[in-house]
């Protein structure tokens, strides 16, 4: 909803059953919660906003994603695809200070160990068979 709102401007139950590929009255259901909770402001047929506090909790957990596919993908050398799954999994249980250690972790690990990183890149790259960062070789 998050994401609807800033590059779309409108949040719209259609669009997000869509996205999540669930039927609108399962959409329906969610927003009546997230209403209760004071996390967005939603009626029967108009447009969905979200609360300020709705906001602040859905830019967290953006930022916690972002983070989480880059470690995945540039630190652990996961396919794309795979690692936007995962940081889609992973943002909504990972403790703050997890997401602070990997933050640390990356910039630490760049900064002090390129070398080490781009050799366990190349490592992961060559048992996966593939040419690049990210990708796994067709096993078939």
């Amino acid at each position: 909803m998050y994401l609807l709102q800033k590059n779309k401007g409108v949040i719209r139950v259609k669009d997000i059953a869509r996205i999540l590929h669930v039927k609108p009255p399962s959409v329906v259901d969610a927003l009546k919660k997230l209403a209760e909770k004071g996390l967005v402001e939603y009626e029967k047929y108009d447009r969905i906003l979200l609360t300020e506090e709705g906001r602040k909790i859905a830019e967290k957990t953006y930022s916690k994603h972002l983070l989480l596919t880059e470690f995945f993908t540039n630190v652990l050398g996961i396919p794309p695809e795979i690692a936007e799954e995962d940081a889609c999994q992973f943002e909504h249980y990972v403790h703050d200070i997890t997401i602070q250690r990997i933050k640390e972790f990356i910039s630490y690990i760049q900064e002090h160990c390129p070398y080490v990183l781009k050799q366990f890149l190349k490592k992961v790259m060559e048992e996966s068979g593939s040419g690049k960062v990210g990708e796994v070789a067709d096993e078939h």
